[in-house]
C-alpha cells in the first residue's frame, strides 16, 4: 500500500495537537476572565466543561454507531 506524505511539514498537524492547542486557548480565557470577575469565571468554566462532557460523548457515540455499521455490511450476525 503506498501512502500519500503531505507536501509541506505543517500539514502534518494531528488531531491531537489541536486538542492541547484548544484546551489551552480556553484555560487562557478563563483564566484571564477570572482577573476579571472570579465568579463570572467560574460560570464559564463549569458551562464549557458540560459542553466538552457533551461533545465527548457525541464523539463516543458517532463511533459506537460507526461500528454498528461496518459489521452489519460486512453480513455478521447482531448480538
Amino acid at each position: 500500500m503506498v501512502k500519500k506524505e503531505p507536501a509541506e511539514p505543517e500539514a502534518r498537524t494531528s488531531a491531537g495537537d489541536l486538542l492541547v492547542l484548544e484546551v489551552v486557548f480556553v484555560l487562557v480565557g478563563v483564566a484571564g476572565l477570572a482577573l476579571w470577575s472570579v465568579p463570572a469565571a467560574l460560570v464559564v468554566a463549569g458551562v464549557l466543561g458540560v459542553l466538552a462532557c457533551e461533545r465527548a460523548m457525541s464523539r463516543a457515540d458517532r463511533r459506537a454507531a460507526g461500528a454498528g455499521r461496518g459489521r452489519e455490511a460486512t453480513g455478521g450476525e447482531r448480538t
